[in-house]
């Protein structure tokens, strides 16, 4: 007899709809298993057989059994697909009556003492079986509901047969304890001085602008990196959503936490993999750090330190917000639509300008040739970091800065105003789009002209000041056209430049 039950696989982010299909038939007895499963997949035989003998169902060991997991051109991997097996195999067998998981699909590890197992992804993997009501595992029951409200799940085999059977009802499970709140985010009132830079991690967080930050060690970089997020309005249902189901590709998400509501904050350290920095893998693709800080803040400090190879990677996904990592057989899509935050010390010594720097001139020139051109060009807002003066660290009245949270409703209404435009942020803007929304007066644009002609902007260049003038426009409230102040404004926003930020 044959049986088809829908399951799904994890490629990627997303979830893809996987049939599984189980013939029971005469002949040399054997379990075959075949579409494409990896190694985890193909342990299904010995997982469902233990699960079966647990729950006190027959295993047909002494008939021909045949597994297809279709498409069959469709890598598959996990231990998800064990579950789907088993129901599936109980159907072909006439262990359970025909059409009893109608508009079911089924997502789950198997215990050997049949008990349901979380796997990894189940968000896209339920947001990928359609109209079919997903059944998981307990653990995985509060995940699985915030796309999927109408999510079922049983404590194991014995129980799921049971409810297909009708000899029981659907149980009602406890609802995991609540995840305890994060701890208070970095604030913005804890700066002492820096008012330039704080103002660029405004521009930058109301815009979307790239942000690079120059300095010595101990100038304060890391503290004001770390306080952007802080200023970010929160996500909207759909960004939610793909972070929840990026978090859950990597198998980070928790029981009881639902959809987030901040936007996510990675800080990757300079020793970590290409693959762990870009994604990928051999095997099962995996979202990488850039996957998820999508929709919030990735921060590379000690940007000079990180293998110029890991840098290159970041060109392309600044720029399209999204990586495309292919490989001999299988290829995916994922989320990169971050804020991008770096920090560097201008020399190894990390002295710079700002003192006596101990570096050889050969030194130097190593060290920055790690950033390229093109990946310099990429970051819209570009400033040197002072160390504060002592008066501000140590004086009787150390008054803190503005905080974090009215920061913050001033960059929620400045994306108000790009969201009227058709984007999320400025830095969207592109082209004719650009012209549109961002017109230059005569001085401004004459200004413009003479930095391109004298090779001080690239064309990419000019239209990030633009965008960045156009935020800063957005801030203050003001329409366009776009004069010479604001596009001044952005121009020395975008003053950093490496090659002079070390003493002769």
């Amino acid at each position: 007899m044959l049986a088809t039950v829908p399951s799904a696989t994890l490629v990627g982010v997303h979830g893809r709809t996987v049939h599984v299909e189980v013939h029971v038939g005469q002949g040399l007895p054997t379990f075959t298993l075949v579409g494409l499963p990896d190694a985890s997949c193909r342990e299904a035989r010995d997982r469902v057989r233990a699960a079966f003998a647990s729950a006190g169902l027959r295993f047909p060991s002494s008939s021909r059994v045949t597994v297809n997991l279709a498409p069959t051109d469709l890598p598959k991997a996990g231990a998800g697909l064990d579950l789907p097996i088993a129901v599936a195999l109980l159907l072909a067998d006439e262990q359970l009556p025909a059409g009893s998981a109608d508009g079911l699909a089924f997502v789950g590890e198997l215990g050997l003492d049949g008990s349901l197992r979380p796997v990894v992804g189940v968000v896209p993997l339920v947001d990928a079986v359609g109209a079919s009501v997903p059944v998981v595992a307990p653990d995985d029951l509060a995940e699985a509901a915030t796309v999927r409200p109408a999510s079922r799940s049983v404590r194991d085999l014995g129980e799921l047969v049971q409810v297909l059977r009708g000899d029981a009802p659907w149980p009602v499970l406890d609802a995991p304890p609540p995840v305890p709140p994060a701890g208070p985010a970095p604030d913005l009132a804890d700066v002492r001085g820096h008012l330039l830079v704080r103002q660029a991690l405004e521009v930058a967080a109301a815009g979307g602008h790239h942000l690079l930050l120059v300095g010595p060690p101990g100038a304060g970089k890391t503290m004001l990196a770390e306080r952007l997020p802080g200023v970010l309005p929160d996500l909207d249902p759909a960004a939610a959503l793909e972070v929840a189901r990026v978090r859950s590709a990597s198998g980070e998400s928790r029981r009881g936490e639902g959809l987030a509501v901040r936007p996510p904050y990675r800080a990757p350290h300079h020793t970590a993999s290409l693959v762990a920095l870009v994604g990928g893998g051999s095997g099962h693709l995996r979202p990488g750090e850039i996957s998820r800080a999508s929709g919030g803040v990735l921060f590379l400090d000690e940007l000079g330190e990180f293998p110029p190879s890991h840098l290159d990677a970041l060109r392309q996904p600044l720029e399209s917000g999204v990586v495309r990592v292919a490989r001999a057989g299988l290829s995916v899509e994922l989320p990169a639509s971050f804020l991008l935050v770096a920090a560097t010390n201008p020399c190894p010594c990390g002295v710079g300008r700002w003192g006596r720097c101990a570096c050889a001139p050969a030194q130097v020139a190593r060290y920055l040739r790690r950033l390229s051109g093109p990946l310099l060009d990429r970051f819209d807002v570009r400033l040197f970091v002072d160390p504060p003066e002592a008066d501000e660290v140590l004086g009787a009245a150390r008054a803190g800065g503005e905080p974090s949270s009215c920061v913050r409703e001033r960059v929620v209404a400045a994306r108000s105003r790009a969201a009227a435009r058709g984007v999320a942020h400025n830095r969207q803007l592109r082209g004719a789009a650009l012209e549109q929304w961002a017109p230059l007066a005569a001085p401004a644009r004459q200004y413009l002209r003479e930095l391109l002609a004298e090779g001080a902007l690239t064309v990419r260049g000019a239209e990030r000041v633009r965008a960045v003038a156009l935020t800063l426009a957005d801030l203050a409230g003001e329409e366009p056209p776009l004069g010479d102040e604001l596009v001044s404004a952005a121009v020395l926003l975008r003053s950093a430049d490496l090659a002079g930020a070390v003493a002769p």
